[in-house]
């Protein structure tokens, strides 16, 4: 059932981090998939470390046209697409009150309007091939519940579990099933946020809320992933699946 061979995946900001993760693990089952970044270089470089049948592309999330290119990048490549997973993201900690318009157009835009123009594109291209497909998108608990200095990522992140439930009811009887995975706290940390995350009281406060009592892995997201990529889930849509160690159980 977890078996992806003959498959087309694209993955959105899989040039590192958690998409390079998840790149790897539809890889290892069997998919063809398209890895994309900002840096046409660094997905170059993160293709070639994965390996397998992987293609590389520059992919600029906040630009309508280049969410279409990717898609057509896939189909031009591999002959066709079966599967989405919307990943790219950028983060900015600070209060709610510090942030200015500059920051919180780019992270809409990004985390939430590219998922958007992303998946229409993905969807329209399934709609033609007529045989169904998955769209994954990468949420956050940020999404579900509030986590000072991060108000426009939560409500990008919240928006995108509300594109998801939306989508799915749409899209179900074409046969393309939309689901979210929510990460918790993972060892893999974006780089605006860097500086946060490296202060040993927040690492505690982490770990006394997360009911495991650490960091993901980024390897750990690749389980969930091939799950809902896969005939596994066949049955699963408009559900926002948290990966976070029990966070929001807490």
């Amino acid at each position: 059932m977890f078996d992806l061979t003959g498959k087309v995946a694209v993955v959105t900001g899989s040039s590192r981090g958690l998409g390079k993760a998840m790149a790897a693990a539809l890889v290892a089952h069997g998919a063809s998939v398209v890895v994309s970044g900002i840096s046409k270089q660094e997905a170059v470089e993160a293709a070639t470390e994965i390996g397998g049948s992987t293609a590389a592309v520059w992919h600029d999330s906040r630009d309508r046209r280049s969410c279409q290119s990717l898609i057509d990048f896939a189909v031009d490549r591999f002959g066709r697409l079966d599967v989405l997973v919307n990943n790219a993201g950028v983060d900015v900690i600070k209060p709610a009150e510090a942030y200015d318009g500059t920051e919180w157009d780019e992270i809409i835009a990004i985390n939430l309007g590219g998922y958007f123009h992303t998946a229409q594109s993905a969807a329209r291209q399934l709609m033609a091939q007529g045989s169904g497909g998955s769209i994954v998108m990468t949420s956050s608990i940020a999404g579900a519940v509030g986590i000072p200095g991060l108000a426009p990522y939560a409500a990008s992140k919240g928006g995108v579990d509300q594109l998801v439930r939306t989508m799915a009811v749409e899209w179900a009887a074409y046969g393309i099933r939309v689901n979210a995975i929510a990460p918790g706290y993972f060892d893999n940390i974006m780089e605006n946020a860097a500086g946060t995350h490296a202060d040993p009281a927040k690492q505690a406060q982490i770990e006394a809320f997360t009911p495991m009592g650490r960091r993901g892995r980024p390897a750990e997201l690749g389980g969930p992933v091939v799950f809902l990529a896969s005939e596994a889930s066949s049955y699963v849509t408009g559900h926002v699946l948290y990966v976070d160690g029990g966070y929001t159980a807490n």
